[in-house]
């Protein structure tokens, strides 16, 4: 029997993989958005969304390898990114703090 109608023919959503495929979909989709938002500034950016749906998509991914399939590769290839993704979510909100106090000055002044 071919591999391909082998593989297809025993193909089975569980809960677990429903939960890898939406990470795997919210991990690719921060590229579409980065696309669309260096086409619209006609310039490289990496808009926050990009960030969130990396960070939503490796807590997804995470939870798969570990919970689903017990997968070492898995988790160690989706806790990188998320980490910087973290961090990277992390600075921003620390710098949108320091962001919204800055225009009218200090409050206590």
């Amino acid at each position: 029997m071919d591999p391909i109608v082998h593989a297809l023919r025993d193909f089975e959503i569980t809960p677990w993989k429903l939960v890898g495929f939406i990470g795997t979909f919210t991990f690719t989709a921060r590229w579409f958005v980065q696309l669309y938002a260096t086409k619209k500034q006609k310039k490289v950016v990496m808009p926050m969304s990009f960030w969130y749906l990396s960070v939503f998509g490796s807590v997804l991914l995470l939870a798969y390898f570990i919970f689903g399939k017990n997968d070492s590769v898995g988790i160690v290839s989706n806790f990188f990114p998320l980490f910087v993704s973290l961090y990277n979510v992390s600075v921003h909100l620390r710098h949108k703090e320091r962001e919204t106090v800055a225009p009218g000055g200090s409050e206590e002044s």
